[in-house]
């Protein structure tokens, strides 16, 4: 292992990784392991209306994107730069094998050496049988990306 890097659950993490608070650990590793070996910063998604954690989530895997619907109160948010692309998306609604359609949604990014986000990957972790996956993933590739950090 080289320097910089440690491990967390059996997963190998990078120094400057950051999971942000309410995420449950099993979606963290699921997501740390879905990412590329850069620094990712996990973070958790929450209703900005009801501070609600339980979402219906729209995706288009071909593409890329994804949208989060509220299982309390039904507002509605895009998920990083999602809304830019939406009108020409093919979204389909995320399902757990189980039939489960209700989700702990949080998003990995993927960090370049330089700060920049390079990757967005949306992973879901089902609330009935706790099965996690990821859902959609893209890439960045325009800066700056700060903002979207913040649309989760």
């Amino acid at each position: 292992m080289g320097a910089g890097s440690g491990v967390w659950n059996d997963v190998l993490v990078h120094a400057d990784d950051q999971v942000g608070e309410g995420v449950s650990a099993e979606l963290a590793v699921f997501l740390r392991k879905a990412a590329d070996g850069r620094p990712v910063k996990i973070v958790p998604s929450v209703c900005g209306g009801c501070g609600g954690r339980v979402f219906f989530v729209l995706v288009d895997d071909v593409e890329g994107g994804a949208e989060r619907v509220c299982a309390g109160c039904g507002g509605r948010a895009f998920i990083a730069d999602s809304e830019e692309f939406w009108e020409d998306a093919d979204p389909g609604e995320a399902c757990c094998p189980c039939g489960s359609e209700e989700f702990e949604t949080a998003v990995a990014f993927s960090l370049a050496d330089d700060g920049l986000v390079r990757w967005v990957t949306v992973g879901l972790r089902c609330r009935k049988d706790g099965a996690a996956g990821v859902y959609a993933d893209w890439k960045i590739d325009y800066g700056p990306t700060d903002h979207l950090l913040t649309l989760v």
